[in-house]
């Protein structure tokens, strides 16, 4: 089995805002799995919150987000999202059901459905040890690289 590239070999993120550690499995343009491992050294959560540190929920969100950026991204050759990038345009539906602190692993999965030339549509879960965290229905855009600002 070949291995698959490293987040930051297909994202344009980097630390600290990476928050996807390593891709598990891919489907390109489909679906993938990945996880975060949260260390407790992460900033945020010197502040949020002192005394009981919790991964902030939009986190959790931005962590599926980009591993279902990774999806589409490393299954666009020939297709409508060749040469772009995925940005987010909205989410629906979004449940926290259990903290996220320092020292747990955040297992992520996201499941892609359409994809059009402008935008695309996924749902996306991460859960610790089994025991689901945050889903989100994502709604994102493709925007041409170059009307990103450097």
């Amino acid at each position: 089995m070949t291995a698959l590239p490293r987040p930051d070999a297909v994202l344009p993120h980097r630390p600290p805002f990476l928050l996807l550690d390593e891709v598990t499995a891919l489907v390109p343009g489909a679906s993938a799995r990945g996880h975060w491992h949260l260390s407790g050294d992460e900033a945020f959560f010197a502040g949020h919150f002192p005394g009981r540190p919790t991964l902030p929920g939009v986190l959790m969100l931005e962590a599926i987000a980009q591993l279902g950026a990774y999806a589409v991204l490393q299954g666009s050759e020939g297709t409508p999202a060749a040469g772009r990038l995925p940005l987010f345009g909205g989410v629906d539906g979004v449940r926290f059901r259990r903290q996220v602190v320092p020292g747990d692993t955040l297992e992520l999965e996201v499941e892609l459905g359409r994809l059009s030339a402008r935008a695309g549509k996924g749902h996306g879960r991460a859960t610790v040890g089994g025991e689901l965290a945050c889903e989100a229905d994502l709604l994102f855009v493709l925007v041409d690289r170059g009307e990103v600002p450097a």
